[in-house]
């Protein structure tokens, strides 16, 4: 097909298309003369795929390249494949790196949760340190009951987890897809998930305390 048919076919501009193909986002089709390539459905794919990642997933264009490069990969080792998915689709940011006194302490914390939680997570993932971030900037404007809470959030999450997992197909390369798309895809959703949860518990409480 020609780009104006893929661009037809997945409902993205031709310019934006052109833009792809140039920062490598989409690999080059097969050329038919000097100014034209033809396309197949693995462009489609790929496309629909870049889309989905910016528009539904929200990451921006360099995170996009980092999961496609993982995406090409083989995972000799699922847990450290896991741990790259991760990180690419959610590259660390400015309050990842801040470093202040109080720093090791919700390290230290983070360590105990998950110590407590009985989890077997690689001790030296990045995602220690960001989630000591995280809960720190909570604690830091005001979260109240963080330490209570946070428990439930770990089981809420695991119970996520174990439904992401579950979805993973037997083919290696089916699931080496799953695993990478649905992290950056699902993370959206279950954000949205929890909005809406939150206002069917409001309502339900509120309901409650005025009866």
């Amino acid at each position: 097909m020609k780009i104006s048919e893929l661009a037809r076919r997945t409902d993205v501009p031709v310019p934006t298309l052109k833009f792809y193909l140039r920062d490598g986002l989409l690999h080059p089709g097969q050329p038919l003369n000097r100014t034209q390539a033809s396309y197949d459905e693995s462009h489609v794919e790929r496309t629909r795929l870049v889309r989905a990642l910016t528009e539904s997933a929200g990451l921006d264009l360099s995170a996009v390249r980092a999961v496609l490069a993982v995406l090409e990969q083989r995972p000799a080792d699922w847990t450290e494949f896991l741990g790259e998915v991760q990180l690419a689709s959610n590259p660390p940011g400015a309050s990842d790196q801040r470093t202040d006194d109080t720093t090791d302490t919700w390290i230290q914390q983070v360590q105990e949760l998950l110590a407590e939680l009985g989890w077997q997570v690689d001790p030296h993932s990045p995602l220690i340190p960001r989630l000591a971030a995280q809960l720190r900037a909570a604690d830091g404007s005001g979260v109240r009951r963080l330490p209570d809470t946070l428990s439930q959030w770990a089981e809420a999450a695991r119970l996520a987890a174990r439904a992401d997992l579950a979805t993973v197909p037997n083919d290696p390369v089916g699931a080496l897809r799953q695993v990478v798309v649905g992290t950056a895809l699902i993370d959206p959703v279950l954000a949205t998930l929890r909005r809406l949860a939150q206002q069917h518990e409001a309502v339900t409480s509120l309901g409650a305390a005025s009866t």
